[in-house]
């Protein structure tokens, strides 16, 4: 099955911010409370090491980034670890919360372009379940943009382009109902735009089937990077780790 890039409300401009951040609260709860990402530590700490950084600049950061539980096992082996994170459409209560959990992290106020970072913003880019918002071109336009800033990056996908994969997406408006009322900070609208009026559970439930359709393969991955300028001059490592039933799929490039 070819990549399909549908579009999802979630990269909407017009879509209404407080609906955007119910979506990636719910991503960020799913992601912290499960040990999806426990299989790439060993991954993040290699390329951390490689660059010779204590610092992540969480790029696409929704609503805290899939660093909030890692971060207990980094901060084991790296004391020094810090956090920034970053969004294009910054959920700036969810980066509030997040920084109370812990004190190693930071977060930028402004928008934050994956495919321009700010030059002031220097550590290993990292994303998480946000590549596959990106046309191809500006897919390659980010990882240009880290080549170009002799930055590593490290990008992760909890999702494949399979018939698995949208299966358990379709099933997803029953985990936003299961675990809502767990989800903080509290916000009274989460609960409205769930069960009331159940918006949220519906565009989850769309963005997440989107998603599938979107998420490069291994061999698309490589591909892209295939084309970048001065891509030699960084050691890539692309492929799949087994977490559980699914994979994580993995792009990191290091400088040489």
């Amino acid at each position: 099955m070819g990549r399909i890039h549908l579009f999802e409300f979630e990269d909407q401009s017009w879509f209404p911010a407080f609906l955007r951040n119910y979506g990636t609260d719910f991503l960020q709860f799913l992601s912290n409370k499960t040990a999806m990402y426990k299989p790439i530590l060993p991954l993040i700490e290699e390329v951390l090491r490689e660059s010779n950084t204590e610092t992540i600049i969480d790029l696409g950061s929704g609503g805290g980034g899939g660093l909030i539980r890692l971060n207990e096992d980094l901060k084991q082996k790296i004391p020094g670890l810090k956090i920034v994170m970053t969004d294009y459409f910054p959920n700036l209560y969810a980066f509030e919360y997040t920084k109370k959990l812990a004190d190693n992290f930071e977060y930028e106020m402004n928008p934050v372009d994956a495919r321009n970072v700010p030059s002031d913003l220097k550590g290993l880019r990292t994303q998480f379940l946000s590549f596959h918002h990106f046309k191809p071109g500006d897919a390659k336009s980010i990882l240009q943009n880290a080549v170009d800033a002799e930055s590593s990056i490290a990008i992760f996908e909890g999702q494949e382009r399979s018939f698995s994969s949208v299966l358990a997406m379709i099933f997803s408006p029953v985990t936003v109902l299961l675990t809502t009322p767990f989800i903080r900070p509290f916000k009274p609208g989460r609960i409205i735009f769930t069960y009331i009026i159940p918006v949220v559970p519906l565009f989850i439930f769309w963005d997440g089937v989107v998603s599938s359709f979107r998420t490069y393969s291994v061999k698309e991955m490589k591909d892209i990077v295939n084309q970048l300028r001065d891509a030699e001059k960084y050691d890539w490592k692309i492929g799949k780790v087994k977490s559980g039933p699914s994979k994580i799929l993995y792009l990191i490039g290091s400088k040489n």
